[in-house]
């Protein structure tokens, strides 16, 4: 009976989403809104028939919906994208997400809301829809113009930060509070768990899809990758973290393979089936009489994400250097609320933290924002040119002067070039130090897990602690190689570009600068790695014949860790580097 009640619940869902989808297809209105109202319909607050008998396995499905849709917009995401796009995309996210995230806080607080619906709500409000701008622009035959590829680099960088909100939402939901400390760390956790997880992923992943897509059928592809993104996001669990940064980040990593066109084409029916159920069951959630009831927030909150993005994104674009057409269109463009603003809204209903009427209230904003969009979208360059005309000659030459300056700041020619491998090996050195400093976290984690408490070790925990820490000193040896050969490199550019020539002991003066570098990059590594995994640190004498054994089989093994670290190197830059990745991919 249980399993006809399923069939039943979701032949429901399914045909009055159909039903209402396709009137919103013929209206050229997003889908996701006639997901949402076909929600609504089935839902147990609209209609006296009872439709859904068994809501909790609908939510199930929904979870699943989430995951392919995060996982989708991973495989969207681009690291080489992100790092094009340049500071001017990172200075725009930022202003919005911290302007926004404070703007509705102080909503909340002034409609007499607690204090968790407050941040949440102001987290919602920071969160522009991927989705639903990359379909306006498609619609509207925009998505060439200039400032829709500075729309996808905060939409990129949105998506990264979402990750890192998320988790620190998730960090003041189970504590109460979190301190400057405690938030750093959570961050420094966080950051170096990605990092660790992209550069390994990226070694193994994109290699290993590439291989099942050659000599596999797409059906046996589809299963391996959703295979690799459900483990994946097991794994991320178990590490204390959300299911939606393991889903986001699997698929950032598959997006890097060779064959992610065809991985994006043999997904897309299973993830639009399941994001269907997932917006249905956002629907579902919805009170009618709790809309009736809040009306005044839904209309504050709606004009203020409009308000607030336009100005907030026009702001941060304009800052960063562009015109103030192009700022406008922008801020216009990303006036609205979406999937992950329902991703958080979910999160904080998990963690019992937020009340019943912020989800509602928080879908019916999306709802009005994702209605207003293509028609703000389409304003926005009749807006610029009457401002243009209408704003006094003052301020539009001081907007344009700054816009000049700004212009000139960038570097270019030797300086740009100077620059450019300074950051190359500044991310050489902190990569490799990360690296170094999760080997021996995982080893650590290993150790209090009983990986190493073997009847030959039984009540000997000072060899145990040895045996692990040598492990990972073996493993990282040539990642510490590799940091201390760039942090050298570095010490010596930058002893070559701080010390001219005609000093005195200039000689002497850049030698030393250049040995300090290195020594001091290995100090606060070894630092790092004794605070970190202090678990599998041995006893003092012990750790300083390990180390004397480490120096002497890095300086025995020097050319053979080289080559290692610069096959894994090379391994990884033709990854990202792949030429038979599309670089404009189908939103």
């Amino acid at each position: 009976m249980h399993e006809l009640q399923f069939i039943q619940d979701l032949a429901t869902v399914m045909l009055v989403a159909g039903l209402t989808t396709v009137v919103f297809q013929r209206l050229r209105q997003p889908v996701v809104l006639g997901y949402i109202i076909a929600g609504v319909l089935v839902g147990p607050y609209t209609l006296p028939v009872v439709f859904i008998h068994d809501e909790r396995t609908i939510r199930t499905l929904s979870e699943l919906g989430m995951i392919l849709l995060l996982f989708a917009l991973g495989l969207e995401f681009s690291l080489k994208k992100l790092r094009e796009v340049g500071g001017a995309a990172l200075v725009a996210a930022l202003c919005e997400i911290v302007l926004m995230l404070w703007l509705g806080y102080e909503i909340g607080r002034f409609f007499g809301w607690g204090s968790m619906d407050s941040l949440f709500l102001g987290a919602m409000l920071s969160m522009s829809s991927t989705t639903i701008i990359m379909k306006a622009l498609d619609d509207l035959d925009l998505k060439r113009e200039r400032f829709a590829r500075l729309m996808f680099g905060i939409l990129i960088i949105e998506d990264v930060l979402a990750i890192v909100l998320m988790a620190l939402l998730t960090g003041i939901a189970s504590t109460g509070g979190l301190e400057a400390g405690e938030a750093m760390g959570a961050i420094g956790r966080l950051t170096l768990f990605m990092a660790v997880s992209l550069v390994v992923g990226l070694l193994l992943v994109p290699r290993v899809v590439d291989y099942i897509a050659r000599v596999s059928r797409d059906d046996v592809l589809l299963v391996a990758v959703l295979g690799l993104c459900f483990g994946f996001c097991l794994l991320v669990t178990e590490m204390g973290y959300s299911i939606a940064l393991g889903a986001f980040m699997i698929g950032a990593i598959v997006g890097e393979s060779a064959s992610v066109a065809r991985i994006e084409r043999i997904i897309g029916p299973v993830r639009d089936m399941f994001s269907a159920v997932f917006f249905v069951a956002i629907g579902m959630l919805i009170d009618p009489a709790t809309l009736a009831q809040y009306w005044l927030p839904i209309l504050v909150v709606t004009a203020a994400v409009v308000l607030g993005k336009v100005v907030t994104c026009s702001f941060g674009t304009f800052i960063a250097g562009n015109d103030g057409r192009t700022s406008l269109r922008v801020g216009m463009g990303l006036a609205q609320i979406g999937e992950f603003s329902f991703v958080i809204a979910s999160l904080g209903l998990s963690l019992h933290v937020t009340s019943g009427y912020l989800y509602p209230v928080a879908v019916a904003v999306s709802a009005i924002t994702t209605f207003l969009t293509p028609y703000l979208i389409r304003a926005s360059d009749p807006l610029a040119s009457l401002l243009g005309r209408t704003l006094p000659v003052r301020f539009t030459g001081l907007f344009g002067a700054y816009t000049d300056w700004m212009g000139g700041l960038s570097l270019s020619g030797q300086g740009a070039m100077v620059a450019k491998m300074i950051r190359r090996l500044v991310w050489h050195v902190l990569i490799n130090a990360m690296l170094v400093v999760a080997v021996f976290l995982i080893m650590a984690y290993l150790y209090r897990r009983g990986a190493f408490h073997w009847d030959i070790l039984a009540g000997r925990e000072q060899v145990k602690r040895s045996l692990a820490w040598s492990i990972a000193a073996l493993v990282s040896l040539p990642m510490i190689v590799a940091a201390y050969r760039k942090a050298e490199a570095l010490g010596m550019l930058l002893a070559e570009l701080s010390i001219p020539e005609h000093i005195g002991g200039a000689r002497t003066m850049r030698g030393l600068l250049a040995r300090i570098i290195p020594l001091a990059t290995m100090g606060v590594l070894g630092l790092l790695v004794a605070a970190l995994a202090s678990t599998i640190l041995p006893p003092r004498e012990v750790a300083l014949v390990l180390l004397l054994v480490m120096l002497l089989l890095a300086w025995l093994l020097w050319r053979v860790l080289v080559q290692v670290h610069a096959r894994l190197q090379g391994a990884l830059r033709d990854t990202l580097e792949k030429t038979g990745q599309p670089d404009d991919r189908h939103h």
